[in-house]
């Protein structure tokens, strides 16, 4: 990914009075610990009292890193897009392809490995889960229950979170849909999704 997919998202968050920063990283050539590595470092060069972040699908996972590694952080609340916690059975069918499991990377394949990052459940986590099953895993027969077409909701589930919330959007419609991005700005506002129409 280029960073470019989250263009229209960053534009919403900032018309809802945000300032997003952009973390572009390599889960194919890196890990997450050394992807978490870098985002810290980004982190500490913003000059704000309070940091929420945001992350989609992988995304998400560095961002558990994060705190896992680095759990002295400034203040704020965090919202995850279709993270796949317990790992992912599109993952798993497509590195069955040749080639698959290096176009994957690393991060992907620890992730196939059952390493991911702890949660303490010391901070505000929002999560956020796609129902429009469309995408890549139906694509390569990764078909079962409800999800995002990428990421099954029961793959999504991280302990201890605030709150969970699911869209009829597909995975990369979450990165596209004016509701996703109003539920991002109410959670990081106050804690908790809206359960009234957006």
């Amino acid at each position: 990914m280029t960073g470019l997919e989250m263009s229209l998202l960053r534009h919403r968050l900032n018309h809802f009075g945000y300032r997003p920063r952009s973390f572009h990283y390599s889960s194919t050539r890196l890990d997450l610990a050394e992807i978490a590595a870098r985002l810290n470092a980004l982190v500490e060069q913003i000059p704000a009292g309070t940091i929420h972040f945001v992350g989609h699908s992988m995304g998400g996972l560095v961002i558990l890193k994060l705190f896992e590694a680095f759990p002295d952080q400034r203040p704020g609340r965090i919202v995850v897009l279709s993270p796949p916690y317990k790992g992912s059975e599109a993952a798993r069918r497509f590195i069955r392809f040749p080639g698959g499991r290096n176009l994957l990377g690393r991060s992907i394949n620890q992730l196939l490995q059952g390493d991911v990052p702890g949660w303490s459940g010391e901070r505000d986590l929002g999560v956020i889960g796609g129902t429009l099953n469309f995408g890549l895993g139906r694509l390569i027969g990764a078909v079962g229950p409800c999800g995002d077409g990428t990421v099954f909701i029961e793959e999504m589930c991280i302990p201890k979170v605030r709150d969970f919330i699911t869209l009829k959007v597909s995975h990369m419609g979450l990165l596209l849909s004016k509701r996703v991005a109003y539920q991002i700005c109410h959670f990081l506002e106050n804690g908790l999704f809206s359960r009234v129409s957006s």
